[in-house]
């Protein structure tokens, strides 16, 4: 039976990773797999969260098009940027990592408490990653996607039959999405990547 992980064409956990160095065209994929993911949550509450990271994604993809050489992986593509003077895919990357901190951390609080509903969750991993970065126009938009969440069970129920099974995915992908926002986050702090951002 295939769940929603089966179906992506990239996880999190199938992203490369060599010397802290995470290649960039497979955590594209991984990424944009991810965004699939708020299509399940069955509300167009969610499209400005959805809208937002993909945008991300463009501008990195945007940048690995450009010089596909110098951006292999997402540090050598911050690197070179910040080396030509540029921070279109720098800003892109920092914004789309924030974004993935709030689902990894929705998704988290979500597994790890399994009798709270996704409203609760939802809304307070916003309150604990997005939302002091968010303006205060901003700030009742994505509240209100986050007062849109299904039902738990319904939301599992469309992660795939096999509940058993989508958990285990789950938690696997979930492992990985989170050891890639640290090495993100932890390379932008060693050099102060987002300042200014």
């Amino acid at each position: 039976m295939s769940t929603f992980f089966d179906q992506q064409k990239r996880s999190f956990s199938e992203v490369p990773i060599t010397d802290s160095k995470i290649s960039t065209s497979e955590f594209l994929e991984a990424s944009e797999a991810l965004i699939k993911l708020f299509d399940l949550l069955g509300s167009s509450a969610f499209t400005v969260v959805q809208n937002d990271l993909q945008g991300n994604v463009d501008k990195i993809r945007e940048r690995l098009l450009a010089t596909p050489d110098k951006s292999a992986t997402l540090q050598d593509m911050v690197l070179n940027e910040k080396a030509e003077n540029k921070t279109k895919a720098t800003q892109g990357l920092l914004w789309l990592s924030r974004g993935l901190q709030f689902t990894a951390q929705a998704m988290r609080e979500t597994v790890d408490s399994p009798d709270k509903e996704l409203t609760k969750t939802f809304t307070d991993a916003y309150g604990k990653t997005l939302s002091k970065y968010h303006s205060f126009l901003v700030k009742p938009i994505f509240k209100l996607a986050m007062k849109a969440c299904p039902y738990r069970k319904d939301f599992f129920e469309r992660l795939g039959e096999d509940q058993d099974k989508v958990l285990a995915q789950l938690k696997e992908w979930l492992d990985a999405l989170e050891k890639i926002v640290k090495i993100i986050f932890d390379f932008y702090e060693s050099g102060n990547y987002g300042k200014g951002l």
